[in-house]
């Protein structure tokens, strides 16, 4: 059980053979998490890359959502030497991970919540992992980085259970899984596909004032 928790922290568990398919073609997907101490703040918080891309047949990308799938804020973002590679750093109380691996027209996803653990002792809180959605050998008949391009972005694949019936996405986190199908067959990907700038303080301050008006 302990193995497993560990490979879900690490994300996707991948071959060898597939890691170094990956490095070669220069696809730079970085899927571990950690957790953070904030000194100011007090606070333990939860640190991801958004980052990833594609190279003709096959893409893997990391993205973050909040607990409800909602696009998240990232910190800055990261201009990084080359593409498919570091796009945007997120920290926040929890993560939701979004990973998904392509290879041909065939997926892998794999989402998962991190969050700092209860501790009562005052040390370090152990980084809580809990898997939300694991998708295997799913299926989409679409060339989504040539022909079907401007479908990018609105579909998802279809994952199937061992016995052959549909095993559907949460709906919450399907918003994101568009995002980042779109993301796997996204040559040479130097762009976030999912998490977003912070909001400004005019633009927050805006939309406080329409809220109570």
């Amino acid at each position: 059980m302990k193995q497993k928790r560990f490979s879900d922290v690490l994300g996707l568990r991948l071959t060898r053979q597939a890691l170094r398919v990956l490095k070669e073609r220069g696809i730079l997907a970085h899927s571990p998490v950690s957790l953070e101490h904030q000194h100011l703040a007090k606070r333990y918080v939860v640190r991801g890359v958004e980052s990833g891309g594609a190279v003709g047949e096959i893409g893997r990308y990391v993205t973050f959502t909040t607990e409800e799938g909602q696009p998240i804020e990232y910190l800055h973002p990261v201009e990084a030497i080359g593409v498919n590679g570091l796009h945007a750093v997120v920290v926040a109380p929890v993560l939701v991970r979004v990973e998904m691996l392509r290879t041909g027209r065939t997926y892998e996803l794999l989402i998962t919540q991190h969050r700092p653990g209860a501790t009562n002792d005052g040390k370090r809180p152990p980084l809580e992992t809990r898997l939300l959605f694991r998708g295997i050998h799913g299926r989409l008949d679409l060339d989504l980085s040539e022909k079907d391009k401007d479908k990018a972005g609105t579909v998802l694949p279809t994952f199937y259970s061992r016995a052959g019936e549909e095993v559907r996405i949460p709906k919450r986190f399907r918003q994101s899984v568009r995002a980042i199908t779109g993301a796997v067959n996204c040559d040479g990907c130097s762009h976030c596909h999912y998490v977003r700038p912070p909001q400004k303080k005019e633009d927050q301050s805006c939309a406080a004032e329409s809220v109570t008006a």
